[in-house]
This record gives structure tokens, sequence and C-alpha cells, in this order.
């Protein structure tokens, strides 16, 4: 398990490189160097002391949903019949194995979790429904609610500064 690091751990330098790299995931280390005004070397360390301490938790490709037939996005409030241990881990791992359901929260409020869907259209988000949603274990009742258009989207985390 990696070390996390305190706030007080990261410091300016640190906050420009998470700040590039979240813009730019592909940057190579010499480009980066120059942006967060280090030698690639030193910028290389703190990049890897990041990756070890979990504060840079991976790399990936942004797909656009449209570009690949899915831009219906569905946000399906679940409440379950009894909030079990048993319940919850069996509604998760079933949620685990479903491609259709990008993103589950556990959440407090009404609802038990908080379901994000990606559909191509309604007729699948129907069938994604019918197949999938209704037939997870434990579920009581589902709500949902289709996206009309999306008004912000940040894949970028900006970390706390220190006072």
């Amino acid at each position: 398990m990696p070390k996390l690091l305190r706030l007080s751990d990261l410091d300016a330098t640190d906050h420009r490189i998470l700040e590039q790299l979240q813009a730019d995931g592909r940057v190579s280390n010499q480009d980066l160097a120059e942006r967060v005004h280090l030698s690639p070397s030193a910028c290389h360390r703190r990049v890897a002391r990041l990756e070890a301490a979990g504060a840079i938790a991976g790399y990936a490709a942004l797909v656009d949903p449209e570009a690949v037939g899915r831009g219906t996005t569905v946000f399906v409030h679940v409440t379950l019949e009894r909030q079990t241990e048993e319940v919850m881990a069996a509604f998760e791992t079933a949620v685990a194995a479903c491609p259709d359901i990008i993103e589950c929260h556990l959440m407090s409020g009404e609802a038990d979790y908080l379901v994000k869907v990606a559909a191509a259209d309604l007729p699948d988000f129907e069938r994604i429904h019918r197949r999938d949603l209704t037939r997870l274990p434990g579920v009581a009742r589902l709500q949902s609610s289709f996206t009309l258009r999306t008004v912000k989207k940040s894949i970028g985390l900006t970390p706390t500064r220190a006072p």
C-alpha cells in the first residue's frame, strides 16, 4: 500500500507537476521539467515520489463517449431492500461485473448508491435497465435521471494547498 502524502509534504513544485500531468498525461519528462522549472532528473524523482505515495494513481486515455457510441449518460439512484454487509457486498460485486456501469458511489441521503451508466441511446438504456439494473441483488428501487447536456466536466483535481 502506498505511503500517503500529507498536505504539508506537497510543495508548490509538486502542485505544478500534478497540474501539468492532469492537463497532459503524455508530456515527456523533459517538457514537464521545463514547465515546472526543474532539471529532468529532479523532475523524474519528484514524479516517482508522487506515484509511489499514491498522489498519482495512474495514467489513462480519455475516451469521448459520443465517438464510441455511448453518448447517453444516465444517473441512477439505487435504494437497497436492506443495508446489510452481505446485501451491499453482493450488490457491489454485481455492479463491478456490469460493463455499462461506469461509476458507482455509496451515498448518504435518500438513495444508497448513485450509479452512472453510459448508454448508446434511450432504447439501449432500456436494455441495460431491464437486463442489468433491475437484476442487481438487493435492489428495492431505481430512479433514473438522464443527462440533457454536460455543463462542466473536469478530470483535474487541484490539491488543497497548505495554509
